[in-house]
C-alpha cells in the first residue's frame, strides 16, 4: 500500500472516529523544534492532512499538540516513558498500550521505523510507521515483545495471561 492509501485509508477511520481536524503545520514545527529533528515524511503527512492525532490502532496515537488529550507528542518525548534514559535521543512514544509499554517512531528515520519500549528497556519492532498503520487496520498490530514473547514476569498478570488464552 502506498503512503497515499494509507493516509485516505487513515482519514476515513478518523472519520468515523471523529477524530480531531488535522494539526496546523506551525504545530508540527514547534514539536520538531522541542524533539530536535524533523518529523518522519508520513508522520507528517498524517498529522497535518489526516488528524491531529487519533488515527492507528484503538484510541490513536498522540496528537501533535494538546487538543482533546491531555500529553501529546513533544510533551510525552521530553518526559518519556523511560525515566533510565536508556531510549536514544529521537526515539519518541507515538502510542500508548497501556502499562508502561509504548510503541516508538524513529525520528532519525525519514520512514519512521518504529521501537518499543517496556519497563524501561526499548527495542526496534522491525517494521516502519507505514508498515505497523497496516497492521492496526487489519487488526493484527500486537505489541512488540523481543522475540515475540513476554517477559516471564509478564506471564503471571491477568490481562496477559487472558490475551494468550485466547491466541
Amino acid at each position: 500500500m502506498t503512503d497515499d492509501e494509507i493516509i485516505d485509508t487513515c482519514r476515513k477511520i478518523a472519520r468515523e472516529r471523529q477524530a480531531p481536524p488535522p494539526a496546523p503545520p506551525e504545530a508540527v514545527a514547534k514539536a520538531e523544534h522541542v524533539i530536535g529533528f524533523a518529523f518522519p515524511t508520513l508522520l507528517r503527512r498524517l498529522y497535518t492532512e489526516v488528524s491531529n492525532g487519533g488515527f492507528g490502532p484503538a484510541d490513536g496515537v498522540l496528537p501533535v499538540d494538546v487538543g482533546q488529550w491531555n500529553e501529546h507528542i513533544a510533551e510525552a518525548y521530553e518526559h518519556g516513558p523511560d525515566p533510565t534514559g536508556g531510549v536514544p535521543a529521537g526515539v519518541v512514544p507515538l502510542y500508548d498500550w497501556g502499562c508502561t509499554m509504548w510503541s516508538m517512531i524513529d525520528f532519525r528515520d525519514p520512514d519512521g521505523v518504529m521501537w518499543s519500549n517496556a519497563d524501561g528497556d526499548c527495542w526496534p519492532q522491525g517494521v516502519n510507521l507505514g508498515q505497523w498503520l497496516l497492521a492496526a487496520m487489519d487488526g493484527e498490530l500486537r505489541f512488540a515483545w523481543p522475540n515475540g514473547v513476554p517477559p516471564e514476569r509478564e506471564w503471571h498478570r491477568p490481562e496477559i495471561a487472558a490475551e494468550r488464552q485466547e491466541s
